[in-house]
């Protein structure tokens, strides 16, 4: 199940879910995906009951990413434990889910609409939130965060190509000869 390795404080305030997702609200590795359609607490079993439905179903083919990862303590009192006596200790670790929050997605040559809306629906049926299934268009691709475009790589491409010419010394060479 998932956990934080480590944090900063043992125990949290438990918080208010109020408007909607602003962030991993859109597509980003795959073709398909769940999105939340209501807000609530996703505990790391539901996590992983969900993702154990889903790789049965496509049988370890494709790629399936979680995009939700449970990093709030929730904690519990001990049964029949007069008041007082502080916060309890920490029991589970859940994910704090808003509207329009992708939580799964797919994607592979081998997965098909049919078998990722499948998967999806098994793994929904293990979730406290409303959901619903969501695919890209064809000929989208997904808007992966922190990839280099393709403008970029040929840019890259260029400084390698003018770095390589005879004749030029390059800003490296030159340094290393100040050096000696």
């Amino acid at each position: 199940m998932l956990s934080p390795k480590r944090t900063k404080f043992r125990k949290q305030q438990r918080g208010r879910m109020r408007g909607v997702a602003t962030r991993g609200n859109k597509i980003a590795f795959g073709q398909f995906a769940l999105q939340a359609q209501d807000c609530g607490w996703v505990t790391s079993r539901q996590i992983e009951a969900s993702r154990r439905a889903m790789t049965r179903y496509v049988k370890r083919g494709g790629q399936i990413w979680i995009r939700i990862f449970p990093d709030k303590p929730v904690t519990m009192r001990p049964a029949e434990t007069r008041m007082g006596s502080g916060k309890g200790n920490p029991e589970f670790w859940v994910a704090v889910v808003k509207p329009g929050r992708i939580l799964f997605e797919m994607g592979g040559a081998e997965i098909t609409e049919e078998i990722a809306r499948e998967a999806m629906r098994l793994a929904q049926y293990k979730l406290p939130v409303k959901t619903k299934f969501i695919a890209l268009e064809e000929g989208e691709i997904p808007s992966q965060v922190g990839k280099p475009s393709s403008k970029a790589i040929s840019s890259v491409e260029e400084i390698e190509k003018s770095a390589e010419k005879p004749g030029e010394t390059s800003s490296a060479s030159s340094v290393a000869t100040v050096e000696s």
